[in-house]
């Protein structure tokens, strides 16, 4: 028995060392996975942080996204670049003309052979444009005697300045039609081309008639009917149009010409939409051309009708004296046609020494007179003392053309020119609003002129901003 039990005493002991060592173990085994898990959560940890953070990031991003404006995309939608910089086309304005043609560029460089200089036709800020050839109905180039010859006008990328007149011209000329106007026949947008595609005047623009020397000089009834075109145009585009427009850069290079001497208006790439409602005038910046630009929408940047008005009475002396509205190879104080013209008014110059001596001459005495005078209300200091655009058309209407005509005892003039005195053109005073010799619209003769003190519908002094 008591080996028996000693045998079992040693045994238990054995048992209890592999129960101690196996318990031993377990503990070193929980020991290492203990620290092996310790040392795994902390990197799940900060992976499960950068994750959150990534996602975080991601909602930014999309909360970002969805507060930013959106544009509408299509297959058709381009971006312009110019100087690193992208500028998408109005796509719905596009879409809006839809009785413009759209050429491609491809075709355009066809029509033109390849943009060839012996197309080119003239250049400007806008770019330039060249003479080519089209089909009547398709949008294809055709060779030079098919089909219709077309002027197209390409865009200077110097900026977004010349995009936003690319579509300032679809915009207007898309829009509105008139005789008066040069049709648009299209255009092209492609990747960051922009071009526009215009019916052909063959005789090109008013300005090279007058001031060329080789181009052939204009007689006086040309001049006139020249003038009235032009005077519809405008007063189209300000009392007749569905929607009023101001067209803010009037000058003799925009008057183009067909084979009949029929003058309709281009380049609407500065025009802007006329004020409505009770506002007379539009906040904008000051653009144009110098000597053309009316001088209180150079001081104060407000525009009007009246600004358009004053453009064309300074045209009207161009096509009646042959000078430009700036002449800078002339002396310093006969550069500005309007102040070199003031004192000469006022003065008792021979009428016949401010025409342009191109005419030789060849004109009636008493439609001249009556031509300036008309010239002198349009350029008058105040706006609201000038006339609208549908009374000078009326007034250029009525002028004889020739000197038979004018010594019929029959004539009956105009409405503005019911108001000249009997007086010659001679003692015509034309000054500053304030000049002590002048009335309050900067004209005066020897007597009273019967002048009305407001045209029809003159603006009055509230705004319109944009």
């Amino acid at each position: 028995m008591g080996s028996i039990t000693r045998r079992k005493s040693k045994g238990e002991r054995n048992n209890k060392n592999v129960v101690q060592g196996i318990t031993q173990t377990d503990s070193r085994l929980r020991i290492k996975l203990r620290i092996l898990l310790g040392c795994m959560l902390p990197n799940s940890k900060r992976e499960q942080s950068s994750a959150d953070k990534s996602n975080e990031g991601r909602e930014v991003i999309k909360d970002n996204v969805r507060q930013q404006p959106v544009t509408p995309r299509s297959s058709s939608t381009i971006r312009l670049r110019s100087r690193g910089r992208s500028y998408t086309p109005n796509q719905e304005l596009i879409a809006a003309s839809s009785l413009l043609r759209r050429f491609s560029f491809n075709d355009l460089k066809l029509a033109t052979s390849n943009f060839k200089y012996d197309n080119l036709l003239g250049e400007g800020g806008f770019g330039s444009v060249f003479k080519g050839w089209v089909d009547q109905d398709e949008n294809y180039a055709t060779k030079p005697g098919i089909g219709i010859p077309i002027a197209v006008k390409t865009l200077n990328l110097n900026g977004l300045q010349g995009h936003k007149e690319w579509l300032a011209e679809i915009s207007y000329l898309g829009e509105l039609h008139h005789p008066n106007l040069v049709r648009l026949v299209g255009f092209c947008i492609e990747e960051d081309k922009r071009l526009l595609v215009y019916q052909f005047m063959c005789r090109q623009s008013l300005e090279k008639h007058l001031f060329k020397t080789r181009s052939m000089h204009l007689t006086w009834p040309i001049r006139m009917k020249i003038a009235i075109d032009a005077a519809n145009g405008l007063a189209f585009l300000h009392e007749e149009a569905s929607r009023r427009v101001i067209f803010r850069d009037f000058k003799t290079s925009n008057i183009l010409l067909d084979e009949n001497y029929n003058a309709k208006l281009s380049d609407f790439g500065l025009a802007k939409d006329a004020p409505v409602g009770d506002k007379s005038h539009v906040s904008t910046k000051v653009m144009g051309t110098k000597g053309y630009v009316a001088p209180e929408y150079m001081l104060t940047g407000h525009l009007t009708s009246k600004s358009d008005v004053y453009s064309f009475g300074v045209v009207l002396l161009e096509m009646l004296t042959g000078r430009r509205a700036v002449e800078e190879r002339m002396p310093r104080k006969e550069q500005n046609l309007v102040e070199w013209l003031r004192p000469r008014l006022r003065g008792k110059d021979d009428f016949r020494y401010l025409m342009d001596p191109r005419l030789e001459g060849q004109y009636p005495m008493r439609s001249a007179r009556r031509a300036m005078w008309l010239a002198t209300h349009c350029i008058r200091h105040n706006p609201e003392s000038r006339p609208l655009m549908s009374e000078v058309v009326r007034e250029l209407k009525s002028l004889p053309l020739f000197d038979d005509d004018d010594d019929m005892a029959s004539h009956q003039p105009g409405p503005l020119a019911s108001s000249i005195p009997s007086t010659s053109l001679q003692r015509l005073h034309v000054g500053p609003s304030n000049h002590a010799g002048s009335n309050k619209y900067g004209l005066k003769t020897g007597q009273a002129p019967n002048v009305p003190r407001h045209y029809q519908a003159s603006p009055r002094s509230t705004s319109s901003k944009s």
